[in-house]
């Protein structure tokens, strides 16, 4: 314990007993002073006080220091806060555009598409895309199914997720104490804190370490006290008090690619199979599955145009380049499938 705290218990034990809060507490000590000791004559003239306000000095610097510190600390988390929401917001009005042109596949489009990624050992469980016109078709898993339908695989899986929790519309869970959402960026908490006042940062104790979280109001139990299942960018995670009354923390993940299935591994999980994520992009699949998807709307609007397939293109273009290069056979009683 530093020298400086270690009279703090019965320091703060002294003014808990004085209601009329520093300044009954400050005349007692002055008090003291002048009944106990030769504090106001042992040093002279004016010694008394020229030693007071040089001890004032030293400890005002410190406080005000220590407060300019947790302003900007403060300023700066709001500033990140206010980025998070800009950005958020900015992604889920993208994410609305692009739903607003979601075209869903046929039955026949969903088992072509299927037997080409199967030829293709493309991955069994395609996120929503884009065609070649910008438009997003949505590939259900009901249609376009895992390519393995062994029963005993399904059973195991189901029996990995009974006792698992449905993910909220935020793809988190609405715990007792709090509640969290997550992107496949970012984890948010909104922690109600259940006090009769307007809380100021002071009044909480919160600890974000890049495995652990501990958060709640100072002098009372922790609301949330555990491990993270992953780590989080520290530089990128900040809390901020909402309306006096609620704990608003962001944790920026560290593996973007992946679900959490809690916050801290000390709460029950949800079923990150159940999790619904925002449709992808043409732009976000590997050049193998966006060409086969890129074939399959172009054949479809060919189909609908009354005009050959890629396919039948290609058979069409391989007959006429033949009939060019023997101009002497008789071509006109052919039929071309």
């Amino acid at each position: 314990m530093p020298k400086e705290e270690q009279f703090d218990g019965m320091l703060l034990a002294m003014a808990q007993q004085h209601e009329g809060g520093v300044q009954d507490l400050l005349d007692t000590i002055f008090s003291f002073l002048a009944r106990k000791t030769d504090f106001y004559t042992g040093g002279g003239e004016g010694a008394a006080e020229k030693l007071v306000m040089s001890k004032f000095k030293k400890h005002e610097a410190t406080a005000v220091n220590k407060v300019s510190a947790e302003k900007a600390e403060r300023a700066e988390q709001e500033r990140r806060r206010k980025e998070r929401a800009e950005r958020k917001k900015k992604e889920e009005e993208e994410q609305f555009k692009s739903e607003s042109k979601i075209v869903e596949l046929t039955d026949e489009q969903a088992v072509e598409l299927q037997a080409e990624l199967d030829s293709k050992k493309v991955s069994t469980e395609p996120p929503a895309v884009a065609g070649p016109s910008g438009d997003i078709a949505q590939v259900k898993t009901e249609e376009v199914g895992s390519g393995k339908p062994e029963k005993d695989d399904d059973e195991e899986e189901d029996e990995k997720e009974k006792g698992k929790l449905k993910p909220n519309s935020g793809n988190g869970a609405d715990m007792p104490n709090y509640r969290w959402t997550q992107t496949l960026q970012e984890v948010e908490l909104k922690v109600p804190l259940k006090v009769n006042f307007s809380a100021r940062p002071k009044d909480l104790a919160v600890s974000i370490t890049k495995k652990h979280l501990t958060c709640g109001v100072k002098g009372e139990p922790p609301i949330i006290d555990g491990d993270f299942p992953h780590e989080v960018k520290l530089e990128e995670s900040t809390w901020v008090i909402e309306d006096g009354k609620v704990l608003l923390i962001n944790l920026e993940k560290v593996n973007k690619m992946q679900w959490w299935s809690h916050v801290v591994t000390c709460d029950p999980e949800i079923s990150t199979k159940k999790v619904n994520p925002e449709p992808s992009k043409l732009s976000d699949l590997d050049g193998e599955t966006r060409g086969l998807v890129e074939k399959m709307m172009y054949d479809q609007r060919q189909k609908e145009l009354g005009l050959p397939t890629s396919d039948e293109q290609k058979k069409q273009d391989v007959i006429k380049k033949f009939m060019q290069q023997h101009p002497e056979m008789d071509f006109s009683k052919c039929k071309y499938n």
